[in-house]
């Protein structure tokens, strides 16, 4: 069964996409936690950081994170969150990196 994000990315539930590209969507999150919220998720279903993910793809994935952060206009700074299994956060078995901003940020997140 596809989760979430594989119906998001299909185009079968609609998003607000911020960016895309051959290895990755980039789509506003549905329950922002900051002003500038969004997800970047790979186009291949990798199920969690713990899954069978390669250099190459990681690294992908935060260069466009950075993009998109720039492209948000988040000058002063930005938040890169990836959630790893329930203890973590991790509420969808697709990775997928957050980027946070449009405000300060404080620490520890929760």
């Amino acid at each position: 069964m596809p989760t979430l994000f594989e119906r998001i990315i299909s185009g079968e539930i609609p998003s607000d996409r911020v960016y895309e590209d051959e290895r990755c969507v980039v789509f506003r999150d549905i329950a922002p936690q900051a002003p500038t919220h969004v997800l970047v998720v790979p186009r291949k279903p990798v199920p969690s950081l713990e899954g069978d993910l390669d250099a190459s793809l990681a690294g992908h994935l935060l260069m466009v994170a950075r993009h998109v952060a720039h492209l948000e206009g988040l000058s002063a700074g930005y938040r890169v969150v990836i959630n790893c299994g329930s203890d973590g956060g991790q509420t969808v078995d697709h990775l997928h990196v957050h980027v946070l901003g449009g405000r300060t940020l404080t620490w520890p997140p929760g």
